[in-house]
């Protein structure tokens, strides 16, 4: 009597796979919360935190050093603050990813970090999960902004063009529907709900999103908001849904 033949053990799914590990520099000018956050962080195996830093100018010579996935830096910081870290960062090192952060939610600083490069924003009351959620997200080459925050952000500290003159100079380059799925992504609408409003297909949005990065020279989601704003296709209360 034959033995029956073993059937070869089921290939390991993808959602079974071990998450891909992310190397992470903390900048934060106040050691207790650089340990709070390194301490949140080592609970995650798939997050290695390779370095603690307590200003701008080493966070930017740590990460040259030790080439970190995701720099997670504080904006307000001394020597250099975390928006000219930031600037130099993305500018040195474009692989590096930074996420922002800052005690306050409504910080103008925000802005000017998203304009230099920040992947995206996060407050520092955040719950361990958001924070590591966050993390996984900048990593995989997303932006991390809440919509409703960022369109507050910029309905706050940024000043718009005279309503007198248009922005179809500065959008020149974008089809109309382009110039449309743009007006909706600044009113703080997600894939989904653009796809809704405009009735096509979510993959079609992300295929306009992707060519309204490219002609506009900008990095993601959260810095094609910023352009709308200042180019003044939306202006603060208009269509802007509340937090």
């Amino acid at each position: 009597m034959t033995s029956p033949t073993p059937r070869p053990a089921p290939a390991e799914s993808a959602a079974d796979a071990a998450p891909e590990r992310i190397t992470v520099l903390i900048a934060d000018d106040q050691p207790l919360v650089r340990r709070g956050l390194s301490l949140v962080l080592l609970s995650d195996p798939a997050i290695e935190v390779v370095g603690e830093v307590g200003d701008g100018e080493q966070a930017v010579a740590a990460a040259h050093e030790l080439r970190p996935d995701v720099v997670l830096m504080d904006i307000r910081m001394p020597v250099l603050d975390g928006v000219r870290a930031t600037e130099r960062l993305t500018a040195e090192l474009p692989r590096c990813r930074v996420l922002a952060l800052s005690t306050f939610d409504m910080d103008e600083h925000v802005v000017g970090a998203l304009r230099a490069g920040a992947a995206g924003f996060l407050p520092k009351d955040v719950s361990p999960e958001e924070l590591v959620a966050a993390l996984r997200t900048v990593h995989r080459g997303e932006a991390v902004v809440a919509p409703r925050l960022l369109t507050r952000l910029l309905a706050t500290f940024v000043t718009p063009p005279p309503t007198s003159r248009p922005p179809v100079s500065e959008l020149s380059g974008l089809t109309p529907r382009e110039v449309e799925v743009l007006r909706l992504i600044a009113t703080g609408l997600d894939n989904a709900e653009i796809a809704r409003q405009m009735e096509i297909g979510v993959q079609t949005v992300k295929n306009h999103a992707t060519g309204i990065f490219t002609k506009l020279g900008v990095r993601d989601r959260a810095q094609a908001v910023i352009a709308a704003y200042e180019t003044g296709l939306v202006r603060a209360g208009q269509g802007n849904r509340a937090p």
